[in-house]
């Protein structure tokens, strides 16, 4: 069985591990906050980030991976140096990315149906819709009992690529950014607020709940697993709400008929789905 820990999930910094709980190894998606705050809320989940097998790199923005060097560098003192996967794209647009490409493993991370296989999982990328020099998001599959999370933050819209792949999973991480009228009402500059609401931005609740209510309908026709957890991502500070956004994750699982938990993955303390 897989475990998703979000260590952090926001605009300031985004890191979360994906456990393999069989072994107790695990990979990392993203890394945009600090070693501190990366050591203390791996301790706090109960697990050893000297069993990280590899890293994955959502995009090059600063939230998601301003902190990836000094990690890595932390991880070596250990005798622990993952490969990171990472697009082209994304270390020629970063310069904490290109940092990380001379010191370590940094290898070509591309969507498409080929996996990666790290902690005994297989992890498949698939394209999102951001103002990024390329954006993924993940479907990471147990490789012994087919146990899935669905990761996607940092969309826009979802891609038909992201919709295939978010459908049949156990835990589903789903960005749940902004409401409408607080990000309309709110303090942000008019461009910011027309890029965050723009299909190469970020998923607003109502969208989220969209989705995830054609996920779940989709699923019980094919005969698919429905999600049991379900974890709102990336909420805006400024522009949203926790308690929004849960409840509109809630309304589409009680409208689709599914009884799934929900939780937010929070800015600045620990979330675990099991």
């Amino acid at each position: 069985m897989l475990a998703l820990h979000v260590l952090a999930s926001g605009s300031s910094g985004n890191a979360a591990v994906i456990e393999n709980t069989a072994t107790g190894a695990g990979v990392l998606i993203d890394c945009g906050i600090c070693k501190r705050d990366f050591l203390n809320r791996c301790d706090e989940a109960g697990f050893d980030p000297g069993r990280i097998q590899a890293m994955f790199v959502t995009h090059e923005h600063g939230d998601h991976v301003k902190g990836l060097g000094v990690v890595l560098r932390g991880l070596a003192k250990i005798g622990n140096v993952p490969p990171v996967f990472a697009a082209g794209a994304c270390t020629a647009n970063s310069s904490a990315l290109a940092k990380v490409a001379e010191a370590f493993d940094v290898r070509e991370l591309v969507a498409g149906p080929d996996a990666v296989e790290a902690a005994g999982m297989r992890i498949v990328p698939f394209a999102t819709s951001h103002d990024a020099a390329a954006s993924f998001g993940f479907r990471i599959e147990d490789a012994a009992d087919g146990d899935a999370v669905g990761y996607l933050t940092d969309s826009g819209i979802v891609t038909a690529q992201a919709h295939a792949a978010l459908r049949d999973v156990r835990i589903l991480a789903l960005e749940s950014n902004h409401d409408p009228k607080m990000l309309a009402a709110g303090p942000y500059p008019y461009i910011i607020k027309r890029r965050i609401a723009s299909n190469s931005g970020h998923l607003s609740n109502g969208q989220a709940a969209a989705e995830l209510g054609m996920l779940v309908t989709e699923s019980r026709t094919a005969g698919l697993r429905l999600p049991q957890t379900v974890v709102a991502m990336h909420v805006s500070q400024n522009n949203n709400d926790y308690s929004l956004a849960r409840r509109s994750l809630e309304a589409a699982l009680g409208d689709a008929g599914c009884c799934a938990e929900t939780l937010c993955g929070y800015q600045a303390r620990l979330t675990t789905a099991r």
